[in-house]
């Protein structure tokens, strides 16, 4: 067995640190491939290739491609495969830290990539620090995580994260993938999800660092009523001022409230 996985993986080990898991099935990376539907000419970066299950198609249907590879021993098998290659360009960096937006010129990044699941929350808010580079993201994630990506007011999955990206994106839960499709197959199920930056955003925010802190405040204790986690925010008048009950709990709450309640908080701190 273990002779086979280590076939499998074309002789490199799974790094537990990294989040390793790679993707082989056939049948779901052509349905990413279908998702992405990459032309000639995209800006397309991948987060992660690992053993490139994604790499090839991605790089011959666009013409050029940037790869963003932590694992040294991962980025030596893509020099040696790709080093000669025309418009491809290898980043041996950490995603949490790299500047995304460097790699944007006439087109927009469209971003492919199997996040690593032990990162994939702040490096999804680091992109977002980075949304008007971007075009598009699709990527693979923890389903539970996508769940929550896409959930709305009343759902038990709705929080700070779904807030925060429906904010800058329409968000598609696309499909789901076992763990069956991977190698070492993980604990949890997958998904992919698609972010689509918005042309307009869906909501006024005067201060948007402001909003972001708000809504990270809001769902900190989420048991709490507005009231209560929001005190030092605004106060009770000022909540039901901005048409939001203090006695409510953020998970009720949509886009719309948080920014009333925001940009109130703004003008009350003038």
């Amino acid at each position: 067995m273990e002779n086979e996985i280590m076939k499998l993986h074309q002789g490199h080990r799974a790094r537990k640190r990294f989040g390793q898991n790679f993707l082989h099935d056939p049948g779901v990376i052509q349905r990413i491939i279908d998702a992405v539907k990459p032309k000639t000419g995209d800006n397309l970066v991948e987060i992660g290739p690992g053993l490139g299950a994604l790499t090839e198609q991605l790089y011959q249907a666009s013409g050029r491609l940037h790869v963003v590879e932590l694992d040294r021993d991962l980025v030596e098998r893509l020099q040696q495969r790709y080093g000669n290659a025309a418009n491809f360009h290898i980043h041996s960096a950490d995603a949490l830290k790299f500047d995304f937006s460097a790699l944007a010129d006439e087109h927009k990044l469209r971003i492919v990539g199997n996040l690593p699941y032990n990162i994939s929350t702040p490096l999804l808010f680091h992109l977002m620090d980075q949304i008007d580079s971007i075009r598009d993201i699709h990527c693979m994630l923890q389903k539970e995580v996508v769940d929550r990506i896409c959930a709305g007011p009343g759902d038990n999955n709705y929080g700070r994260l779904s807030v925060m990206i429906q904010y800058h994106c329409e968000t598609q839960h696309l499909f789901n993938v076992t763990a069956a499709a991977f190698q070492p197959p993980p604990k949890v199920y997958s998904a992919i999800l698609r972010l689509t930056p918005h042309a307009q955003p869906p909501i006024q925010v005067n201060d948007e660092a402001l909003f972001a802190r708000l809504v990270a405040q809001a769902f900190s204790q989420r048991r709490k009523t507005l009231r209560n986690s929001l005190k030092s925010f605004l106060n009770i008048e000022q909540i039901e001022a901005a048409g939001v009950a203090a006695g409510a709990r953020p998970e009720t709450l949509g886009l719309e409230d948080f920014a009333r309640l925001s940009n109130s908080t703004a003008v009350a701190q003038e």
